[in-house]
């Protein structure tokens, strides 16, 4: 609503309501056994330490909670028992409840169904009631039991679920927090009888990273939606850069069905939705073969799931204007579209619809698919290779194979607790874990904790041993960092090391505290540590766009691929803004900064999409490295091949990170190419590309500085090595606007999309901030 406007009777009526009415807070987990009820139980003990009135109702058995404690003040009002639907079969009473008429109540399982004379069908029903009575209520939900999951589930595992809790309980929620676990975790659990037993027959790893995969991308997607509401209030159009979303933009053609196939390959393999739109002539009929191909490509549309709609154009020239407003609207972050065959003359006289995209788009990728190769000719269907075969049991392994198998086997594990910003709980956790480890008789110590003080965290040190930090003068000041001898010294089982992203003080024998960890786990010692998201390197640009900051200590993606465990700790952008205020994150001088700084509201969002899509990706990526067959996202050509193209310009690293982040998306190998001439390069320039050699290869890309001859056009050299390297894919910048010139910025990538139509080109867009601020260096204090 406009800041001045009057509210009408209605809305004020709607406000009151509201205040009255209980909050709603829904604990979501993948799966059965993940810690829902136990995180519930634990949200009533701190609403009790609060001096809210808590009650929990119907009681909660002891061997399914985890409860925090015997002795925990959570009242308990008794339900009415069920006998036909077992011993946990337990409706709420709820006049019991309106008669006690506490703040708050936890309710375990919102998908319970009562008992057939009950007065109310479902769970769901009795918590309407309570929430319109002022009551305030607690619950859990598996993801497969909501109504929008239920036929994923089981299309994908085969698990039916005859009566899912309908979407209206999402849009009651004034809070969902997801209860992530890893596999390794639940499998560990249900080997210890602690789930049920015997376990259920989908309590296999396979399945349980599918109903991981899909608890993290339907929450991601829930996140999305109330960041894109959270943008319009504050007046922000276009996409928030978190969500992929592609926009295939077709004619009626025989090569629409390449550009809706190519968009829907992309879209599944970035984890994002789809559009398809057609463009006609304004008052020309369709010719047969035009309505033929409008029939196949609106099949082919719902086939994928992607939504069509067809829009008619006046004039070609205003074409490129008409498709970036609808690609605007539908929030598009990369637009796919066939490249053109047009000659220059006919580019001049007719309009280059490429062109004048290259000269409006900012924010926007542009993917320009090709319809053949000089390799393969027309491509109908992108291809789908066959399977690798697989190592004989019967070859020798060569030395350098055995050496890194007895490497593995004497590595230890890595588990690592990722979050989407500081003071979400994940030190927390860390510690959890290691106390319940030495309870289990595992020799656990902490090798680097901070506690910034939190006396939540500090509490839960309890006996663990922590090994003393090493001192370090540096520039007269003496300082501490983790004693990494000492804890090879002490050999522990387990070390629990915080802040992964730490960079150690100059002159240590390793630059970063990541390296640190690899040097315990080469030592045979297990680890487990804690990040936020904001720190992989790979999100960089991601992370200012969202937030206009530059994370300047990073990890690199790799070490995220080395663990054997990543587990979210996730936590609601509101509820992390109010321990912020309570001084739980920060230091009280700090808070008012923090919140309007970093801890803006927006920015929380979509840094919690942000890792809810990267840890969902990565759940996926491991399913498909067991079983490519097994990947939700579906197969991937083995045979791509990715051309990195820059220049000198600041933008560089972006592109180098963005391609690759699609790089390893699409499985690809990839390069980096700086295209020079026959002259010296100055000092300067050399030691700007040692550098960007640097990020390639630590990205795990190579870097190529490609010599060109005299009057040889920088394109035409970078195709020629793109051929010999078989490149099925170019990836070049979006230029920035150079005054009255614009034209001649976009040469390059103008030859790159004349000369290399036999082959994929996506010029990144050059984003640019909402704020319109100027990025600024941000190093993050207390990141646990």
């Amino acid at each position: 609503m406009e800041p001045f406007k009057r509210k009408t009777p209605e809305e004020i009526l709607a406000s009151i309501v509201k205040l009255r009415q209980g909050r709603l807070n829904i604990l979501v987990g993948a799966v059965s056994g993940s810690g829902k009820t136990y995180h519930m139980l634990r949200e009533g003990e701190e609403l009790i330490r609060q001096g809210v009135d808590a009650v929990v109702s119907p009681p909660v058995a002891a061997e399914r909670s985890c409860a925090p404690g015997e002795g925990h003040r959570l009242e308990t009002v008794p339900g009415i028992g069920w006998s036909r639907g077992g011993a946990d079969a337990c409706d709420l009473d709820v006049e019991l409840l309106l008669k006690r008429n506490p703040e708050a109540v936890l309710v375990d399982d919102l998908a319970h169904r009562n008992r057939p004379e009950a007065p109310r069908a479902t769970r769901l029903e009795d918590i309407e009631l309570l929430l319109a009575s002022g009551i305030s209520v607690v619950t859990t939900v598996n993801i497969y039991e909501l109504e929008g999951a239920a036929a994923l589930a089981r299309s994908w595992i085969g698990l039916r679920v005859d009566h899912p809790v309908p979407e209206r309980a999402l849009e009651l929620a004034d809070e969902m927090r997801l209860i992530d676990v890893t596999p390794d975790t639940l499998l560990e659990r249900a080997a210890e009888g602690a789930i049920q037993s015997p376990p259920p027959r989908w309590l296999e790893r396979g399945t349980l990273d599918k109903l991981r995969e899909l608890a993290l991308r339907l929450m991601a997607e829930g996140v999305n939606g109330t960041l894109e509401k959270h943008r319009e209030e504050l007046g922000l159009a276009g996409p928030s850069g978190i969500a992929e979303r592609v926009l295939v933009a077709v004619q009626y053609h025989w090569n629409g069905s390449i550009l809706v196939r190519r968009g829907q390959q992309v879209a599944k393999r970035l984890g994002g939705e789809m559009d398809v739109v057609a463009f006609v002539p304004s008052g020309r009929p369709l010719r047969g073969e035009e309505e033929a191909f409008r029939r196949s490509i609106r099949l082919l549309a719902r086939k994928v799931g992607a939504s069509f709609e067809e829009r008619a154009f006046v004039s070609r020239r205003r074409l490129p204007r008409q498709l970036l407003n609808y690609a605007l609207q539908r929030k598009a972050t990369r637009i796919v579209l066939g490249h053109s065959r047009q000659t220059p003359r006919q580019d001049w006289w007719r309009g280059s619809i490429a062109d004048r995209l290259l000269d409006l788009t900012r924010n926007i990728d542009l993917l320009f698919v090709a319809d053949r190769s000089d390799r393969a000719g027309e491509r109908i269907l992108p291809a789908r290779s066959p399977e690798p075969e697989p190592r004989s049991r019967y070859r020798r392994l060569t030395d350098q194979e055995l050496k890194a198998e007895i490497g593995q086997l004497r590595r230890g594990s890595f588990k690592l607790y990722i979050g989407a910003a500081p003071g979400v709980g994940k030190t927390y956790a860390m510690l959890r874990e290691g106390a319940e480890l030495r309870e289990k008789g595992v020799d656990v110590v902490i090798g680097l904790l901070e506690t910034h003080g939190r006396a939540d965290t500090q509490a839960q040190v309890g006996a663990l041993e922590i090994v003393p930090r090493r001192q370090v003068r540096y520039r007269g000041t003496l300082l501490e960092e983790m004693d990494v001898d000492a804890i090879l010294e002490r050999r522990p089982e387990v070390a629990l090391v915080d802040e992964l992203a730490h960079t150690n003080i100059p002159g240590s024998e390793r630059r970063k505290r990541f390296e640190d960890v690899r040097r315990l786990l080469d030592a045979g010692i297990s680890v487990i540590s804690t990040m936020n998201v904001q720190h992989l390197e790979s999100l960089g640009d991601a992370v200012e766009q969202i937030a206009g900051v530059v994370v300047r200590e990073t990890v690199p993606d790799r070490i995220l691929r080395l663990a054997d465990e990543v587990q979210l700790v996730d936590v609601a952008p509101k509820a992390l803004q109010e321990r912020m205020r309570a001084g739980k994150i920060y230091a009280r001088e700090k808070v008012e900064a923090a919140l309007g700084q970093f801890f803006k509201l927006g920015n929380l969002i979509a840094l919690r999409e942000l890792a809810l899509r990267e840890l969902a990706d990565d759940v996926d990526e491991r399913l498909e490295s067991w079983d490519r067959r097994e990947s939700l996202r579906g197969p991937w050509r083995r045979e791509e091949v990715i051309f990195v193209a820059v220049t000198a310009s600041p933008s560089a690293e972006r592109l180098i990170r963005r391609g690759f982040r699609i790089a390893y998306r699409l499985k690809a190998d990839w390069h980096v190419v700086f295209v020079h001439g026959r002259s010296p390069l100055a000092p300067e320039l050399e030691g700007r590309l040692d550098g960007l050699r640097q990020l390639a290869e630590r990205l795990g890309g190579s870097f190529r500085l490609l010599r060109r001859e005299a009057r040889q056009p920088a394109a035409a050299a970078l195709l020629g090595w793109a051929a010999e390297k078989k490149a099925t894919q170019i990836i070049v910048g979006q230029p920035a606007r150079s005054g009255l010139r614009p034209f001649f910025a976009n040469r390059f990538v103008r030859s790159v999309l004349r000369e290399a139509r036999q082959l994929d080109v996506l010029v990144v867009a050059d984003y640019e901030a909402d704020s319109g601020k100027l990025a600024r260096s941000f190093r993050e204090e207390e990141p646990s």
